[in-house]
């Protein structure tokens, strides 16, 4: 039965990915996890490659969440992992509640990272995007160290971790989707089906509001105020989080569906 368990969530955790890819939340670049649900002190992550390829258990890596680094002493090839896999290794070591996370690229949110207007939650299948407070912008200019680099990229246990307080000060998630300035976003869910979820609709909900304030502009002939526009309230995203949560299966099944007709993704797990 364990193994089977085990099967299923590679299975899924592959399928996430050409999902995500599908919907043009994931490209050559980003990566979904999940957290061991046999040993939650590890994650399975794909081996470097582009999400859309990945095809099988052997494309798939155990790590530590302490560390971020393989269970498998052989595999010390730095160019089979993401460099980046300490986002993953540090939200799963400060919040136990999440059990998948997904770091996305997404064209339509990094305006968002860079511009000063706040992302906000426009409609009910985003209520998640507020239903913790505002959506925090993580600029890893603000804690990289000396010898850190400065290619953007979360490379180590100390950024990770700097990233992941964003989510919450606490050992409980208090926003499921963080920014990064200049790079992207990163979302969290207590299943793959719901982070998931929350990273396609974080991609819509900035195309849905970067049209409503192009068109508020157009409207006024002045520049747009995002003060003018009616965001969901805090009640109303809390109450919208919890629908889309009780119905991630809906969508999940869908769009499982729409990736086995389109020919491009291989699942053998």
């Amino acid at each position: 039965m364990e193994s089977d368990l085990l099967q299923n969530e590679y299975r899924k955790l592959i399928t996430g990915n050409h999902i995500l890819h599908y919907h043009g939340v994931l490209d050559a670049y980003g990566h979904l996890s999940i957290r061991n649900p046999l040993n939650p002190e590890t994650f399975i992550l794909s081996r470097q490659i582009a999400p859309a390829l990945i095809s099988s258990i052997d494309d798939l890596v155990e790590y530590y969440v302490e560390t971020g680094e393989p269970l498998c002493d052989a595999v010390t090839d730095e160019k089979r992992h993401y460099s980046e896999r300490y986002i993953h290794s540090a939200i799963y070591r400060q919040f136990a509640e999440v059990n998948a996370v997904v770091h996305s690229h997404s064209e339509a949110v990094l305006p968002y990272t860079i511009c000063g207007v706040e992302l906000r939650a426009c409609y009910h299948m985003a209520g998640f995007l507020s239903a913790g407070g505002k959506v925090s912008v993580f600029d890893i200019a603000n804690h990289a160290r000396p010898g850190d680099g400065s290619d953007m990229l979360v490379r180590n246990t100390h950024l990770g971790s700097c990233l992941s307080s964003y989510f919450s000060t606490t050992d409980k998630v208090e926003s499921s989707a963080v920014l990064m300035r200049g790079h992207g976003f990163t979302a969290v869910g207590d299943s793959v089906e719901n982070a998931v979820l929350r990273a396609i609709y974080t991609q819509k909900n900035a195309a849905v509001q970067t049209a409503t304030i192009t068109l508020q502009a157009a409207n006024t002939g002045i520049p747009a105020r995002t003060g003018g526009i009616k965001y969901l309230s805090e009640k109303e995203a809390e109450a919208a989080d919890k629908m889309t949560k009780w119905s991630a299966e809906r969508p999940w099944a869908l769009w499982v569906r729409e990736i086995q007709a389109a020919g491009l993704y291989v699942n053998h797990a």
